[in-house]
């Protein structure tokens, strides 16, 4: 089975109803159909949350938020080891520390990063990698 890592872009993606979002979808689909698993680090998901939060108030983050739970998403707890482990990514490659949780998710099971951010590109061509279009 497929694994897919989102990073807040991806999701991003989806309520923006950008051009990317139709990729977005389709994985979301994949997940449906038991083709595929769609992980995603808390931490992220938390970022998600932060910027409708800042950019439309608490009503609509909730909300917003709600929505998102009922998506084919596993959200990944930050345990200990994770954390310490995206602390190795964001050193090796020099990335934010909220990326490098995303990073070291896809690292950690071997699955494919979901993003439109192009810090991403630090990883090198070794690392599977879905790009959207921003």
């Amino acid at each position: 089975m497929r694994i897919y890592v989102f990073d807040a872009s991806a999701l991003f993606a989806y309520l923006q109803k950008k051009p990317s979002a139709q990729k977005v979808n389709e994985l979301l689909k994949q997940a449906l159909d038991g083709r595929a698993e769609i992980l995603m680090s808390a931490v992220n998901f938390g970022e998600v949350y932060g910027v409708i939060l800042r950019e439309h108030g608490q009503e609509r983050a909730a909300t917003v938020i709600r929505a998102l739970e009922s998506l084919p998403i596993r959200l990944m707890h930050v345990t200990t080891e994770r954390a310490l482990h995206a602390a190795d990514v964001k050193s090796q490659y020099r990335l934010y520390y909220v990326d490098s949780f995303a990073a070291a998710l896809a690292i950690e099971f071997n699955g494919t990063l979901v993003t439109s951010d192009s810090d991403f590109r630090k990883l090198g061509h070794g690392f599977e990698t879905i790009w959207l279009k921003a």
